[in-house]
């Protein structure tokens, strides 16, 4: 096969030309005769075989079965009721369900005669169910045509429009298998296709468009989602494997006085497990030669600060600066606040630049930067400027990652001819399977356990019309001495209705917390930055009872004295909002509650969301939740999940493949780092052509 076949514009296939080709491009992006191989179907419908019950998989496929009803009943369940009946053929019994149309079902449905059922199946525990399927009596049927198994392509109003079916979509890959002769060059090793028994490449595409039976478009579908996890995966642990081979570190080697003493004297509380392991972990990266790019994920109020502080220590007990950035000033400033109150009299300089700093405090800030006086810079995007220039920047420390885009991360690097040791730290636990796809280049470290004496927050959820109880339980709070949160939605669209239900809940919470004996504090996004500090300052001193807020306040504030978060109309945040938004309290040693407010409308997806909170505090499992929910694309924003747009694997659902495909990958480069091996020519073609174009499936084939 000529290697620029499958280059070939769209335009050029038999049966397409010029006008298709624009619909095509517009439509569903094809652009060449490979994005039209890749365009893989849906779902298929099989009518060409019979299955017997024992053989059924959950592909995903529509199957037909022939076999008799020998019962019928009625489920009630949460909302409604579902009709089941009982399907048997002489190898085993499955289930066919209908949630609506049930009276007509009954009274239609003949028991003990056989019927041939189509439609797609699904698995729960043991037992195959088939939720209302197309249902023929056998003897009509067999006077019926046969038809074979039909892919199902992905499609739009427009294509359909202009005449492009799934009929004509079908012929357009006939035609092209015609024209390739069904030749596709393999991109795998032979190891790896006999260790898991992988059909070929060719055989592979072959029955993904036009699978010959079930068992086939299974392993089709194994084969190429394995390939293009295996690539992802690939792509990632070269990057981190060449980094460690090419870019040396600074080396830490010294554990000196400035660690120790902070260690024995000014350490507030016991470290827990899981900070030691992470600050091991940490240490030994500094001290092996080779720069340290590692991400620290911790849940909210798990003692991240305290681990990034013994690092810096660290860097300068071997002579260097260090840096820690912060995506807001909010943040900024209260990591400069907490870092001078750990450090207590220890004699280390630490300044704070962000966008409000002074000149003057800026010149003197660039002066001791660069003659070395100054230990530790905290600050915001302004640290990136080019003005600001270390003597020896051996650490930097970048907190919430998904705000710091890469080529953020790669002006740190350019701050020293070495570059410094990277840490990047987030509050916002990323599930195993999205690190593995989007941090597969970083090292990762985890604190999964709380500090003593953090009790869990208690959370509940409540309807708006038991507002009148809520408000009663914060009367009773603030006489015990605490403070009250109480948070609305932000929605982007529309900062003037944000800001009315801001001030309309305001008005009425103001109406039944009445001044002098309870103080209101409000914050939102359209007061300037003055007037927030101000009020965020008077809240923080325990000036005011309760603080009336939009988002603003998601990251960070510390105010341990806050023991309720009330978050109104919840069922408009995000997971991780609420999470984040929960952990701004408990923080001191009271039991610290929070009340998820909503009206009674909700949809399936908020129940599952409200559900999750009040069950669990654990980050990492909401972040699990999270990422079913919403898919991979959604949780990390635009800017990286471009990087996941994968045609075929699913990295929620295809986690045990991404995790044999990782470990494939991380063998191939470990016994053969160069891909010089001649059994990994393919990989070495496949992966060479996909680094050229930076697109894995552009190049797979």
């Amino acid at each position: 096969m000529n290697p620029n076949f499958l280059q070939t514009p769209i335009a050029y296939l038999k049966g397409v030309g010029p006008n298709r080709a624009d619909v095509l491009k517009a439509e569903l992006g094809i652009e060449t005769y490979r994005d039209l191989l890749h365009l893989f179907p849906n779902r298929y419908l099989d009518r060409t075989s019979y299955y017997k019950i024992n053989q059924l998989q959950p592909s995903g496929a529509d199957v037909q079965v022939v076999g008799k009803i020998i019962h019928l009943k009625m489920v009630e369940q949460k909302r409604g009721k579902r009709l089941v009946a009982t399907f048997v053929d002489e190898t085993g019994q499955m289930e066919l369900v209908w949630f609506r149309g049930h009276k007509w079902i009954k009274e239609n449905l003949k028991i003990n005669e056989p019927y041939v059922v189509f439609g797609r199946v699904s698995q729960y525990g043991s037992t195959f169910s088939m939720p209302h399927p197309e249902m023929e009596l056998l003897h009509h049927h067999q006077q019926g045509l046969k038809i074979a198994m039909q892919p199902i392509y992905p499609s739009t109003e427009k294509l359909s429009a202009k005449g492009i079916t799934n009929k004509v979509v079908s012929k357009m890959v006939q035609q092209l298998f015609l024209e390739s002769r069904g030749l596709f060059p393999e991109s795998l090793s032979p190891t790896i296709l006999d260790e898991l028994r992988l059909i070929s490449k060719t055989e592979a595409l072959l029955n993904i468009h036009f699978p010959k039976n079930q068992e086939l478009l299974a392993r089709a579908q194994f084969r190429l989602k394995f390939e293009e996890l295996f690539f992802v995966q690939m792509q990632l642990i070269s990057k981190k494997m060449l980094r460690k081979q090419k870019i040396k570190g600074l080396p830490f080697e010294n554990v000196g006085e400035n660690f120790t003493t902070f260690f024995q004297n000014h350490l507030p509380f016991e470290l827990t497990e899981a900070q030691k392991r992470v600050i091991k972990e940490i240490r030994n990266d500094l001290g092996s030669n080779a720069q340290m790019n590692r991400l620290l994920q911790g849940d909210v109020g798990s003692g991240k600060t305290i681990v990034a502080l013994m690092c810096m220590l660290l860097a300068i007990d071997n002579g260097f600066q260090a840096c820690l950035m912060a995506p807001t000033e909010i943040l900024a400033t209260q990591h400069y606040n907490g870092l001078k109150e750990l450090l207590g009299q220890m004699d280390i300089k630490i300044a704070l630049l962000t966008g409000s700093t002074k000149k003057s405090e800026r010149t003197l800030l660039h002066n001791q930067l660069e003659n070395g006086n100054l230990n530790i810079l905290v600050g915001t995007h302004a640290v990136l400027e080019d003005k600001v220039q270390f003597k020896n920047l051996g650490l930097a420390i970048v907190d919430e990652q998904h705000r710091f885009g890469v080529a953020q991360r790669s002006k740190l690097w350019h701050k020293n001819d070495t570059p410094p040791h990277i840490l990047v730290m987030t509050a916002t636990p990323i599930p195993r399977t999205l690190a593995m796809s989007l941090y597969g280049d970083l090292d990762v470290s985890v604190i999964d356990e709380l500090p003593p004496g953090r009790k869990p927050v208690t959370t509940v959820h409540r309807f708006d019309n038991n507002r009148l109880k809520v408000f009663g339980f914060l009367k009773d709070e603030i006489k015990k001495g605490r403070q009250v949160y109480i948070v609305y939605p932000l929605i982007q669209e529309s900062e003037a209705m944000d800001y009315k239900d801001l001030m309309d809940g305001y008005e009425s919470i103001a109406r039944d917390f009445p001044q002098p004996e309870y103080q209101i504090s409000i914050v939102h996004g359209q007061m300037k930055a003055a007037d927030k500090d101000y009020e965020m300052e008077r809240f923080v001193k325990g000036e005011t009872h309760i603080m009336v807020a939009t988002t603003v306040i998601e990251v960070g504030v510390n105010v341990p004295n806050a023991s309720v978060m009330i978050i109104e109309s919840a069922e408009r945040f995000g997971l991780s909002q609420l999470h984040q938004l929960r952990g701004r309290v408990g923080r001191g040693a009271e039991q610290s509650f929070c009340i998820l407010m909503t009206g009674h409308k909700l949809s399936e997806d908020a129940k599952t969301r409200l559900q999750t909170m009040t069950s669990t505090n654990d980050g990492f499992e909401i972040a699990e939740v999270d990422l079913k929910l919403r898919g991979p694309g959604d949780l990390m924003g635009t800017q990286q999940s471009g990087l996941l747009a994968l045609k075929i694997a699913d990295i929620v659902k295809d986690n045990q493949i991404l995790q044999t495909a990782r470990y494939h990958a991380i063998q191939l480069l470990k016994n053969d780092p160069r891909l010089e091996k001649e059994e990994n020519a393919p990989v070495l073609r496949a992966f060479t052509k996909m680094m050229a174009n930076k697109t894995i499936w552009n190049y797979i084939s």
